[in-house]
């Protein structure tokens, strides 16, 4: 049976479906008014894979991960590129799309905008406040009381007293506790607003997972997950106005992936330490970034460096160049065979992907022993559950990121006429001129393989 860590009660849970053979799950998206970073391609990729696992397990999975276009740090970077909100947020989600797809990561069943859902997110604070959890301040915004929650808290196992005496509480006279957070903004001179009982405004970033998950999924759904700086205050506050609103459990499993770290640091546009998807991507092949982040437990925190994504990158060709050795048999995944038993069991042990790797690994020499194709098959279906090894060995073998010539990497346009130049030496016996030309290639990093058929080549 599949084990999921809960947040919530901080231990490895059975998973239990809401309903049986189906699974609905809701994960925080993008803010989309800048790049994506390697902490938001970790999100991605994690809960896809979690996503990919629960389908391989045979249930069917409802997948929303939504978008907000509408927060203050869009209108800020808005105002200053002189656009319109539509016009930034469209641009990058247009770019967080390619980078997702760069990455191997499936599209989510839905994907809904913020601004799509004003109504739902008016509906459920009109509820709030019937239900005197919701009150509007002297400035205009609607917020949340949260002290009339009696379970808030829970999940991020912080108390009322250490929250009131934490950095995290603002200073707002017009609340009636300074812990309380806003429902509705009050509309500002020259700020995007809609219409709503309580005058022209915009929603607060909390309501909108709040009235999207609900709409979509219903007012309890199985698993939602999310970046484990959301765990407070965003999704302790989603549980406070989701419970509060409907009386009854939001959600059953939260799962909170690790931070990715850069000399022991967060990686974050705050900290000013952040690499973009789109930078990485010019120096590594996008299934090296993915599989670098899968090599690492998604609870565990992602130390970012040129060596990890090297060392990813070295491990992934050694697979490649079994796959390139014996060719892999069309064939469906055995799950009665030894390495498939062990990596189910790894991904029913809260979707532990380093030991899915590993069980690769050990495949992977059993088919480089035996030079079976069944087996190869074997680990390219395997693999293909993680979203790896599903394309052709010397396709990867061969590829060069764009920028990549940055790290010394020669273009594959040069590597054929030095090869072909090293043939025409080798048959004018010029046996000098064509160690040279191997010794170059070799130190570009590039390895030759001799046979009958020819000479091809691959990438150290």
């Amino acid at each position: 049976m599949l084990r999921i860590y809960n947040t919530l009660v901080r231990e490895k849970q059975d998973f239990i479906p809401l309903e049986p053979g189906k699974v609905r799950m809701y994960v925080c998206g993008m803010t989309v008014y800048d790049y994506c970073h390697v902490g938001h391609a970790r999100v991605l990729v994690v809960f896809d894979v979690v996503q990919r696992w629960l389908r391989a397990s045979g249930l069917a999975v409802t997948y929303v991960r939504n978008i907000t276009d509408i927060d203050d740090k869009i209108i800020k970077r808005a105002e200053e590129n002189k656009e319109t909100i539509g016009e930034l947020t469209e641009r990058f989600i247009g770019f967080m799309n390619e980078d997702a797809a760069a990455l191997g990561v499936e599209k989510p069943t839905f994907e809904p905008h913020a601004t799509d859902y004003l109504p739902q997110m008016l509906k459920l604070i009109g509820e709030l406040e019937s239900k005197g959890l919701a009150y509007q301040a002297t400035g205009g915004d609607v917020n949340f009381s949260v002290r009339k929650f009696p379970g808030y808290g829970k999940l991020s196992g912080k108390s009322l007293d250490d929250l009131r005496a934490g950095e995290r509480v603002e200073l707002d006279q017009s609340k009636q506790d300074p812990l309380d957070f806003v429902l509705w903004k009050h509309g500002k001179p020259g700020e995007p607003s809609w219409e709503s009982p309580w005058g022209q405004g915009r929603p607060g970033w909390h309501i909108e997972c709040s009235a999207m998950s609900s709409e979509l999924l219903g007012n309890q759904f199985d698993i939602h997950g999310g970046g484990q700086d959301l765990q407070f205050p965003h999704h302790e506050n989603e549980i406070a106005q989701s419970e509060g609103a409907h009386n009854g459990t939001f959600v059953n499993y939260w799962m909170h992936n690790g931070f990715v770290r850069v000399d022991d640091e967060k990686m974050s546009k705050s900290l000013g330490n952040f690499f973009t998807i789109r930078e990485v991507l010019k120096k590594y092949d996008a299934e090296v970034v993915r599989f670098f982040i899968l090599r690492a437990h998604y609870r565990s925190p992602l130390n970012y460096s040129d060596s990890h994504l090297d060392d990813a990158r070295q491990a992934l060709s050694r697979l490649y160049t079994t796959l390139k050795a014996v060719a892999a048999a069309e064939a469906a995944v055995d799950w009665n065979e030894a390495h498939a038993q062990r990596f189910r069991a790894a991904m029913d042990d809260d979707f532990n992907t380093p030991e899915a790797c590993a069980a690769l690994f050990d495949l992977a020499s059993e088919v480089n022993r035996h030079k079976s194709a069944g087996l190869a098959g074997q680990l390219r279906a395997l693999a293909g559950l993680l979203g790896l090894l599903q394309r052709e060995p010397q396709a990867f073998l061969q590829a060069t990121p764009s920028g990549s010539t940055e790290k010394g990497e020669l273009p594959a346009e040069r590597i054929a006429a030095l090869i072909t130049a090293r043939a025409e030496a080798k048959k004018a016996k010029n046996f000098a001129e064509a160690d040279r030309i191997r010794s170059e290639l070799a130190a570009a990093g590039v390895v030759l393989e001799d046979s009958a058929a020819g000479t091809s080549w691959r990438r150290a």
